[in-house]
């Protein structure tokens, strides 16, 4: 099987509305010196990932010395409940789209088949995705599946940014596909659409006001982020709804059922067990998977969501033996306007953040 015919093959091994590209194992020295320049100035926001060791991400051949080619697939993974949600008052989804399953589930699929088609013909391969070795996007961009966006996320013409990115490295010499002519224009829908003008500057995003990445930080929440939270309990997505290429794929999907949504509203989070909250997100990024940060993060949508029926549940979350639960169930509660609670749990507080905390909503005579 000649070079030509090899991609025809992985091409006809994958499904229709998946982007299939490939490029060589070049270093890519301008993303290595983004990343570097986000590491230096704080905005990767203490980030792990591509950002733990730029040189080794940007450096395919480093981690791969017996590759040659790197196939590359870009794998929509909107579902029926994705579709376009009604006007929810800016709160978001409590989680977002591509975290609500394992929408990975699809990308091993499509790698698993282009791996077989290699393998048949005796080249050697490896799946790679979601992976600290290798910077999916820039490898994305330069095999051709898409380009780079002003909001740093891959986009596709047919999907626009609701993709994922997956890799096959292999040993087969595979003629590199041309890299995409499309760009973002004059279009900038994603700049304003962040609730915490995270993106400082078309393709320029400072993690540290990503609501994304803060959800997935350890640690307190930052105070002057917590409003702007709104309903998310992780991840979010509207820099994603507000890009025009991706609304064709996204009106096409169903809405969230009234059921699906209140199944993962913050008050049915805030009720689970440690073993439910495992079992709900096993693949979510939570720190040293301690259930603790899900519950943090629910805490803050609850406090903007809620109503006062929620306020009898937060009291419960500021008696726990958690400082840090204690900490946000009272900011949650000051926003629900709940301040002879927050003085009652002010009695025995003697954790300084919750201490801090409870001052500021009723101020520092609880204490004396």
């Amino acid at each position: 099987m000649d070079d030509g015919d090899l991609l025809s093959a992985i091409r006809s091994a994958v499904p229709d509305d998946v982007d299939v590209g490939v490029t060589g194992l070049e270093p890519f020295p301008h993303a290595r010196r983004e990343i570097e320049d986000r590491v230096h100035t704080g905005a990767s926001g203490g980030l792990g990932f591509v950002f733990r060791d730029p040189q080794a991400s940007t450096d395919p051949a480093a981690s791969f010395p017996w590759a040659r080619s790197i196939v590359v697939a870009a794998v929509p993974y909107l579902e029926d409940g994705d579709g376009p949600d009604p006007s929810d008052g800016g709160t978001g989804r409590s989680i977002a789209r591509f975290a609500t399953g394992d929408r990975y589930a699809r990308v091993r699929s499509v790698l698993e088949g282009i791996a077989e088609v290699l393998a048949s013909g005796g080249f050697r391969c490896e799946m790679v995705f979601d992976d600290d070795r290798i910077v999916d996007r820039a490898v994305g961009a330069r095999a051709g599946v898409g380009w780079l966006g002003k909001s740093t996320m891959m986009i596709t013409p047919s999907a626009g940014p609701w993709v994922l990115i997956g890799s096959v490295v292999t040993d087969a010499e595979i003629p590199a596909t041309p890299t995409m002519r499309r760009s973002c224009g004059t279009c900038t829908a994603c700049i304003p659409a962040c609730p915490t003008d995270a993106i400082v500057s078309p393709g320029v995003l400072d993690a540290n006001r990503c609501i994304a990445a803060v959800l997935q930080r350890p640690g307190s929440m930052p105070r002057h982020l917590r409003t702007a939270v709104g309903g998310r309990v992780y991840g979010c997505d509207e820099c994603l709804v507000a890009c025009p290429p991706g609304d064709k794929l996204l009106i096409r999907m169903a809405p969230m059922t009234d059921h699906a949504a209140e199944a993962l509203h913050p008050r049915t989070i805030l009720g689970w067990s440690d073993r439910e909250v495992e079992d709900n997100a096993p693949h979510w990024y939570v720190p040293k998977r301690n259930p603790r940060f899900v519950r943090r993060n629910a805490l803050v949508a609850l406090g903007n969501t809620g109503t006062v029926a929620d306020v009898g549940l937060l009291a419960g979350y500021a008696g726990h033996p958690d400082a840090l639960l204690r900490e946000h169930a009272v900011w949650a509660l000051g926003v629900l306007g709940a301040r002879d609670v927050i003085a009652a749990a002010a009695v025995d507080e003697t954790d300084e953040a919750v201490v801090g905390e409870i001052e500021a909503w009723i101020g520092s005579e609880a204490h004396r």
